[in-house]
């Protein structure tokens, strides 16, 4: 198998791991990395101390590329962006901020640069900044997320028309199926949050990857959309902030209902009632938590039987 995403990466496999906050440490980005995929290391979660310490784990953990994922409305960028830089990181996957921020300053440090979009427009702008792949995530994926409520497999079709630049798909997908499907619209690879969220080097609690598993299909919801869309399983604090829309609230009684360190709560600490839980719709599929190189053989082994059936029919 060879395409250009991996041939951008030097991966074996066109699958790169979501950078999920409080999921995505060192042990679940290296694990995915060396089973040939792209690992990356979610940094939104994380104090740059801390970070700095991810990426040197993962640098003794495996030989193999991997990335750091920036979202750019979090606190002490400039601090993250330094420490990512000094490391020697060699890509970075940018959101939730305008990639001209620091695309060209990462550029030119070598550092190959990914954006993501949630819509056409936001892809080409991303590509006029001079990013070099553009991951396109629509709405089913868990997590912060775009207000277009656009699909994953209408967007990839329409945002392929208008780039030459490389096209991640995200959103929705964990088996070789649903890979095939992507690639099949036009998609050069794929990105996966949720199903390695619920494997056994997922950082995130216990009790948050078994609920995972439990998940069917109607438990997840897009809300918060005044702050930034997140989708949230359904349980007690997606409750309260459900009979607070009747109340036709402010932005800043949305603030103080969710907090601070509620996400934490959720999935690093397995509060399932008081925490954010942010998961994606295809939770409703993963059904068992298991290693990661477990998790992308059968998505590899599912993408080669369905390929046959489909082509060779």
């Amino acid at each position: 198998m060879t395409n250009r995403i991996i041939q951008l990466f030097n991966i074996k496999y066109p699958i790169v791991q979501g950078g999920m906050v409080w999921v995505s440490g060192w042990k679940l980005a290296s694990a995915v990395s060396n089973a040939g995929g792209l690992g990356l290391i979610g940094a939104g979660s994380m104090y740059p101390e801390v970070l700095k310490e991810h990426i040197q784990k993962c640098k003794r953990a495996t030989d193999k590329p991997f990335g750091v994922n920036v979202p750019m409305l979090y606190p002490d960028i400039e601090k993250i962006m330094d420490i990512i830089i000094e490391e020697g990181v060699k890509i970075v996957f940018t959101s939730a901020g305008n990639p001209k921020t620091w695309t060209s300053i990462l550029k030119d440090k070598g550092i190959t640069v990914v954006h993501v979009v949630s819509s056409v427009k936001f892809a080409k702008k991303a590509e006029a900044a001079g990013v070099d792949a553009v991951v396109c995530e629509g709405f089913e994926a868990g997590g912060h997320n775009g207000r277009e409520e656009t699909t994953t497999f209408t967007l990839i079709p329409m945002v392929k028309e208008h780039l030459s630049i490389p096209l991640i798909a995200a959103g929705g997908i964990a088996t070789g199926r649903g890979m095939l499907a992507a690639l099949v619209l036009g998609a050069d690879g794929i990105q996966i949050g949720s199903r390695f969220a619920a494997t056994e080097e997922s950082s995130a609690h216990q009790n948050f990857k078994n609920i995972i598993i439990d998940t069917k299909d109607g438990d997840t919801h897009l809300t918060l959309k005044e702050l930034a869309p997140v989708r949230l399983l359904k349980n007690k604090f997606y409750n309260e902030v459900q009979e607070l829309y009747k109340k036709k609230p402010t932005k800043e009684e949305i603030k103080s209902l969710l907090g601070k360190a509620r996400a934490k709560k959720g999935m690093f600490e397995g509060d399932l009632d008081e925490g954010e839980l942010e998961i994606g719709q295809i939770a409703g599929l993963i059904h068992e938590i298991k290693p990661v190189k477990a998790v992308l053989d059968e998505i590899i082994e599912e993408l080669n039987k369905v390929s046959l059936l489909v082509f060779n029919c």
